[in-house]
């Protein structure tokens, strides 16, 4: 934990007791409860003590602010008394300390300015020719797979596709190293052990951390001289505002952090994806008629000036996001007293927002349960909430690979729906696990078929 966090108490129950809710179990709090069930919890919570509620999970008092109007407060947080740093660092400080989304305000602001360099349009051209072989080829084996379950497969895929799209072909022999060491690190993240303590999770994760950091600064004045397109090469060469580059430490933490963030949101993501394609044949129908209506030749790249073409494809990988959202509750810590809704939120609280309940707010989105990218045509967004819908946050820390991210899904759907048709059991429903990412607890039985 920072330095910063030391000079704010947690506050005590006193200071919380006007706000409705209960600190559960001892010791425990509601934390088993919301692991268990996060979705089922929060409705349950909101049904009990209405959209402003506190509560006690992984040691922290935590205050939870429900629906569009609590996004907006917490992601503009306009008075600047919201800290990611603070929030997310319960969580990841041990092994993504200083990445992007762990800086605040101002320094957050000046490094955020920094990365941008990698994700303008000529880096996510170069990124694209990449993407483009690696995910017809990834497809090829996800087809070949015996009794394939879709989400440990695509996860180790978008981890291949980060490391080729952001380190570059050099990476080499390296590859099953560093995707070993990012396994043990997401894994250390949501480990109970919260301690190194040896023959732990966590161990392996902070060691693995240690040996990623290492490789990065090796690497870096190598990088920093040579042509490459991969998002490591241009952060080495990245400037602040003085011109000055970014130090070894900076490029690394960031690496670390973007790739993580990168594979692991966009797994969940994608399995949302194809598993809304899957049981929603007639959906998945229109959207290959779409890609084919491209006119590509058959194997052809999908052209970075062709991903405005795919609307379709976008509307849907929003739908599946707003069903399953990759990032379900979103955490900040109040650095000093805040007020919303009516109630005064004492400095030290954890403050949350839950975007999977927003996402299924029926005032909002009608039949929320029901798989219908047409909620994405331009007049219906305009129609709604600006922050009922929030996938990638807002604000100033909204998602800096948003349009990366997108690039990722409109390529995949394309290799994808113009090689494969996707094929569910029958009555087919998983159960999904939504802590701390979302994915379903079977792994996803969904054939990969070739089409007629």
């Amino acid at each position: 934990m920072s330095a910063v966090a030391e000079t704010i108490p947690a506050p005590t129950r006193a200071a919380l007791a006007r706000i409705p809710g209960s600190s559960g179990w001892p010791i425990v709090g509601h934390t088993l409860k919301v692991l268990a069930d996060p979705k089922g919890a929060t409705e349950d919570f909101a049904k009990r003590y209405g959209p402003v509620y506190r509560s006690y999970i992984l040691g922290a008092h935590t205050v939870t602010l429900l629906g569009p109007e609590a996004n907006e407060f917490l992601l503009l947080d306009e008075a600047k008394a919201l800290s990611n740093a603070l929030g997310w660092g319960i969580i990841l400080d041990r092994l993504f300390p200083r990445g992007l989304m762990l800086l605040d305000f101002d320094e957050h602001r000046l490094h955020r300015k920094a990365l941008s360099v990698a994700f303008k349009s000529g880096p996510l051209q170069a990124y694209l020719n990449s993407l483009n072989s690696g995910v017809a080829a990834g497809i090829a084996r996800l087809k070949q797979t015996r009794d394939l379950r879709f989400y440990p497969a695509i996860k180790e895929m978008t981890l291949d596709l980060a490391a080729m799209s952001f380190l570059g072909a050099g990476v080499g022999a390296d590859i099953s190293r560093i995707k070993q060491a990012y396994i043990e690190m997401v894994a250390a993240a949501v480990s109970v052990v919260r301690r190194p303590i040896p023959g732990t999770q966590m161990y392996r994760g902070v060691k693995a951390r240690a040996e990623m950091v290492d490789y990065f600064t090796r690497e870096m004045e190598r990088r920093r001289v040579g042509d490459g397109t991969d998002l490591f090469t241009e952060l080495c060469k990245a400037t602040m505002e003085d011109g000055a580059l970014l130090t070894a430490q900076e490029v690394a933490d960031h690496m670390n952090f973007l790739m993580m963030a990168a594979h692991d949101t966009l797994a969940s993501s994608l399995t949302s994806f194809v598993y809304f394609l899957s049981v929603n044949p007639a959906w998945q129908e229109q959207l290959r008629e779409e890609v084919f209506a491209l006119g590509l030749a058959g194997g052809a790249p999908l052209p970075f000036e062709r991903l405005r073409d795919l609307p379709l494809v976008e509307m849907a990988f929003n739908e599946s996001m707003r069903i399953i959202p990759p990032a379900p509750s979103v955490l900040r810590c109040a650095l000093r007293e805040v007020e919303f809704g009516g109630y005064r939120i004492p400095a030290g609280a954890c403050v949350a927002i839950n975007p999977l309940y927003t996402h299924h707010m029926p005032q909002h989105w009608p039949e929320p349960a029901t798989f219908d990218p047409r909620r994405f045509t331009p007049e219906a967004q305009r129609a709604r909430h600006k922050y009922a819908y929030v996938p990638f946050g807002g604000g100033a820390h909204m998602c800096l690979g948003l349009h990366f991210a997108y690039m990722q899904a409109k390529c995949f759907a394309y290799h994808l729906l113009t090689t494969t048709r996707l094929v569910a059991p029958p009555d087919y429903r998983p159960a999904w696990q939504y802590w701390p990412i979302p994915r379903p607890r079977d792994g996803l039985r969904v054939t990969l078929a070739p089409l007629p």
